[in-house]
């Protein structure tokens, strides 16, 4: 296959054919608020979607959910403040405002992007449905899977998952604000070890903070293997889909 650039790359180079990439909002932030990215950082995002890219031109066909902490986390935010329920769909409100704007970035690299939203607002996106997805990924756009699951109680954490298992991916990329999966966190305990690879039951019997446990029971049975990776450098999406060893990958 050739590049935009003039490169040609195997298709046998390329180690996952359709993916599931979570970014969170706090890595499309900008400001700071209370140790927390907020708002949007369009050179962050245009860096990333530049790596996305030069992952569509190899064939990969991309499937995105992104997280709304740089406008509204419900749990924190709302927490003692008001009822759930409303304080999550604020926060499912905050995942299709950054989706919208990846979406325009991604236009804007020459990409076809399709925002799909788990509750319906026609005026903004369209409403999911797991075919409409397919065609799409199959015709070479990236999906861009908003507001959650549309159901409050769950993060988007299992909304990646859930949307994964409907459309097959390969795997999902966790793209975080840390390197891998470590035995406590690296931040706080210098003794911290990293894990290369760690099996579902592992993350769950150590309450190791990769996805939320929904998340993580959701992947482990649907069989779907999960890496997590630092999102500092917005390449290491390109290194993963080479097959270079980055991050921490959880699986069977």
């Amino acid at each position: 296959m050739k590049t935009r650039e003039g490169a040609w790359i195997a298709l046998s180079a390329i180690k996952y054919r359709r993916i599931l990439l979570k970014l969170s909002g706090e890595a499309l932030g900008e400001g700071i608020s209370e140790n927390v990215a907020v708002g949007l950082d369009f050179a962050k995002i245009h860096s990333v979607c530049e790596v996305i890219r030069q992952c569509h031109d190899l064939g990969v066909q991309i499937g995105l959910v992104i997280g709304g902490g740089n406008f509204w986390r419900g749990v924190k935010n709302g927490s003692g403040k008001m009822q759930r329920s409303h304080g999550d769909a604020m926060g499912m409100l905050a995942t299709v405002m950054n989706a919208i704007a990846v979406a325009d970035v991604l236009e804007q690299h020459g990409m076809d992007a399709r925002v799909l939203t788990a509750v319906e607002m026609n005026k903004f996106a369209e409403y999911f449905t797991r075919d409409t997805a397919d065609r799409y990924l199959n015709e070479g756009k990236v999906v861009i899977f908003a507001a959650g699951t549309g159901n409050p109680y769950f993060s988007t954490d299992t909304a990646a998952v859930l949307r994964a298992a409907e459309i097959n991916a390969d795997v999902i990329l966790l793209a975080k604000n840390v390197d891998g999966v470590y035995s406590a966190d690296p931040v706080k305990d210098p003794t911290a070890v990293k894990y290369d690879t760690i099996t579902y039951d592992e993350v769950l019997a150590q309450h190791l903070m990769v996805m939320d446990s929904t998340a993580t029971s959701l992947s482990m049975d649907n069989h779907i293997p999960v890496l997590l990776f630092a999102l500092k450098d917005p390449e290491n999406i390109l290194r993963v889909l080479r097959g270079e060893k980055i991050g921490t990958i959880v699986k069977e």
